[in-house]
Order: C-alpha cells, then structure tokens, then sequence
C-alpha cells in the first residue's frame, strides 16, 4: 500500500471519528433542550467529517491507481 493510500484510510477514519463526535455533542446538547445548539454540532461534525472523509476516499483511490 503507498503512503498515499495510507493517508487516506487516515482521513477517512479521521473523517468518521469526527461524525460520531458531532453525533455524540448533539445528543447531549438534546438531552439538556438545547436542540439549536445541538444541531449546530450534528451539522459541523457531519460536514467537516464528511469532507475528509471523502478527501481521504480519494486519495486512497489516487495511492492505489499508482
């Protein structure tokens, strides 16, 4: 596997760490009735694990097109 890959399957589980985090955050935010508050976290941990989520999936893709 070339470091390329690599890197990717760690953006990518970067990624997904972040989603649960946002998850996680939200649900406890919910539980206190703050429910703005909580989306706010469930919508910024999902883009920001989105996004590297999908930017690792690449570069995964570009490693091992190699």
């Amino acid at each position: 596997m070339s470091r390329l890959a690599l890197l990717g399957k760690v953006l990518e589980g970067l990624g997904l760490v972040l989603v649960l985090v946002g998850v996680l955050l939200s649900m406890r935010l919910g539980l206190e009735d703050e429910s703005l508050a909580s989306m706010e976290f469930e919508l910024k941990g999902l883009l920001a694990g989105g996004a590297l989520f999908v930017l690792g999936w690449a570069l995964e893709r570009a490693g091992r097109s190699r």
